[in-house]
């Protein structure tokens, strides 16, 4: 479906080394903050308390995190669990405290608001735990990559797979130098937000890729150029990828605005990923395919049977 057709290639590949340059300083501002600052690490990697308490009425969750203020706990994470009644806190690790009395504090402080809430359960979750799961995201983030390579190979080439995994692993380190550059929490609905843009970013380089296998093969492009066929490519696809990208990021932009405080650090992960994502699939994966020195006959290998016998 095109809601609109350029007739006009747009000649993406004349600046290529222009946005290229700008990828790499961006790139290297993220691996630098990465390196420095480090990340901020919520308690689902660096272990905590898990306090999970029910109401007689909808909790007021802004007057929960008030009352965790006043404690000075002002990297609680506090969301409803189950039901519009049943609240789940987390709180950080605190030094010289145990689990069970920051628990019985935090209940005393609720109380005084709303002296009908009952604590349901009370956990310490340790840092070994997040140390773990820390440990399996990289591994999942590792494996997804070898995959989308190993993918791409078998059904291009492999300099498409090479291009594409290093667009997306763009997308990632960009995500996560935003996360450290402003010392946003890292949790894990922001790492399943990290994964999933691996894969949604590798569609659209996809789509690309098929549409520069079949242009190609297309006699109509038998004398063009390599940027020619990446530049009608990118154009032609052009019309779809707004209307995709544009319906999932005003999806996912509904989210950051009014799903609340449980899901912000998660949308706001997918509306940077998926921004980077059609920036990196077009002016990073592209001009690296066309560098890595593809050809017609990476993709479009002549027919023996068609070719003329020799002659002895």
């Amino acid at each position: 479906m095109e809601f609109f057709r350029i007739r006009r290639d747009i000649p993406f590949m004349r600046y290529a080394l222009i946005f290229n340059v700008i990828s790499i300083i961006t790139f290297l501002v993220a691996v630098g903050s990465l390196g420095i600052r480090g990340l901020n690490l919520g308690i689902d990697f660096t272990g905590g308390t898990l306090i999970e308490l029910t109401y007689p009425e909808p909790a007021n969750l802004e007057k929960i995190r008030s009352a965790m203020a006043r404690l000075n706990l002002h990297e609680a994470s506090v969301q409803n669990f189950g039901s519009s009644k049943d609240v789940l806190i987390r709180l950080p690790v605190k030094e010289g405290v145990s689990s069970a009395k920051l628990s019985e504090t935090v209940l005393q402080e609720l109380r005084k608001d709303e002296p009908g809430v009952t604590l349901q359960r009370s956990e310490f979750v340790g840092p070994q735990v997040g140390r773990e799961l820390f440990d399996s995201g990289a591994m999942a983030l590792l494996f997804v990559s070898i995959g989308i390579v190993l993918y791409l190979w078998f059904r291009f080439e492999w300099k498409f797979g090479v291009a594409a995994i290093i667009a997306n692993l763009h997308d990632v380190v960009i995500i996560l130098g935003v996360f450290s550059l402003f010392q946003l929490e890292f949790s894990l609905p922001v790492l399943a937000a990290v994964l999933a843009i691996l894969g949604y970013s590798v569609n659209e380089s996809v789509v690309v890729f098929d549409r520069v296998r079949e242009n190609f093969r297309n006699r109509r492009f038998r004398n063009a150029s390599v940027p020619q066929v990446l530049d009608n490519a990118i154009t032609r696809t052009m019309s779809r990828t707004i209307i995709t990208h544009g319906c999932t990021q005003l999806m996912v932009v509904s989210m950051l605005l009014f799903g609340g405080e449980t899901l912000h650090y998660f949308a706001l992960a997918l509306t940077i990923g998926i921004l980077f994502g059609i920036y990196s699939s077009v002016l990073v994966a592209s001009p690296i395919v066309m560098w890595l020195g593809v050809s017609r006959e990476d993709l479009a290998k002549p027919d023996r049977k068609t070719q003329p016998e020799a002659v002895v």
